[in-house]
């Protein structure tokens, strides 16, 4: 088969487009014919700095196809059925082998491109808006890096619930996009500072929430945008920046911080977290939730795919197709 490999850590020009062995199926996986591939935020960090599970590696988190093959020991998934997997590595390419546990019947109204991209960032969103920030209708939430794919997840997930939603972008033209998804009021944070316009937008009290997948500086200045208890939910390092919150900048306002990693969370509460992100799948096919896919690559083209999600120009996930 063919696939998107590297053989040591760098950045997207480390990719090469190569036949390699087809994977093998184990007896508690499934062997999927790979149709749509979600770049996810965890894809770059793996290609950038994490330690290759082989050489050559093949880097991925997520993609949707069709089952080919399924091992002994699995009883709920056949040939034929559409799904969407979730996996340690190895989505960058034609096939590849999941364990079927962490797979979800895809509904037959949704795109298979459509559903490659729900189940991290949409189960991300949601386990951080609600299982580790417990937002509630009337409370008010500031999610950063609004126009990527955890940020338009969240922010569609938080205004359904009844919450008030602001967001963060580098631009204005994003900004008002994210009107049409449940924002209240952007902050274009390249030219506003964010602490200043939270307090401005909720009267001095601040927000009841933040979801940083950003970290570095704006984690730490976070804490300054809280109202009293307020929590902050750190799941990603997209900024890269090395500034470090200080514990005791939590103390005075009884504040919360609480990070959330998806993979660990499906380990850890199989069955919860899997009924989540399958609910999550039929409210998207049912079209009250809408993932947005900014662009389609080829998987020849995992260079250009990466440097885009890089450049932080997209708005929404950014999908490749073998």
């Amino acid at each position: 088969m063919k696939a998107a490999v590297y053989y040591e850590n760098g950045p997207p020009d480390v990719f090469r487009y190569e036949t390699v062995d087809d994977p093998l199926c184990g007896p508690a996986d499934v062997l999927i014919d790979i149709a749509a591939i979600s770049v996810e935020g965890g894809d770059l960090i793996n290609r950038e700095i994490r330690p290759l599970a082989r050489v050559p590696h093949i880097v991925g988190y997520q993609c949707a196809g069709t089952v080919i093959a399924v091992g002994a020991d699995v009883r709920d998934r056949k040939p034929g059925d559409r799904v969407v997997a979730v996996l340690g590595w190895g989505s960058h390419a034609q096939r590849v082998a999941a364990p079927a546990a962490d797979t979800w019947i895809i509904p037959d109204a949704l795109d298979l491109s459509v559903a490659a991209a729900v189940p991290v960032a949409w189960g991300t969103a949601h386990e951080c808006l609600f299982a580790a920030g417990g937002l509630t209708a009337r409370q008010s939430v500031l999610i950063h890096a609004g126009a990527g794919a955890l940020g338009l997840a969240a922010i569609q997930l938080a205004h359904r619930a009844g919450a008030t939603v602001y967001a963060t972008a580098s631009d204005d033209t994003r900004l008002a996009r994210l009107t049409d998804y449940g924002m209240t009021a952007g902050i274009n944070y390249a030219r506003q500072d964010f602490v200043q316009e939270v307090a401005t937008l909720t009267h001095g009290r601040g927000v009841d929430l933040i979801i940083d997948s950003i970290a570095g500086s704006t984690l730490a200045r976070g804490v300054q945008a809280l109202a009293y208890k307020g929590k902050l939910v750190t799941v990603g390092v997209s900024g890269r920046d090395q500034d470090k919150l200080d514990p005791v900048s939590l103390w005075r306002g009884n504040l919360s911080l609480h990070g959330v990693f998806f993979p660990t969370l499906l380990d850890r509460e199989h069955a919860r977290v899997h009924a989540s992100v399958q609910t999550l799948l039929e409210r998207v096919a049912s079209g009250e939730l809408r993932v947005v896919i900014d662009r389609t690559f080829a998987l020849r083209d995992a260079q250009a795919a990466h440097a885009y999600v890089m450049s932080r120009q997209a708005f929404g996930r950014v999908i490749m197709r073998p």
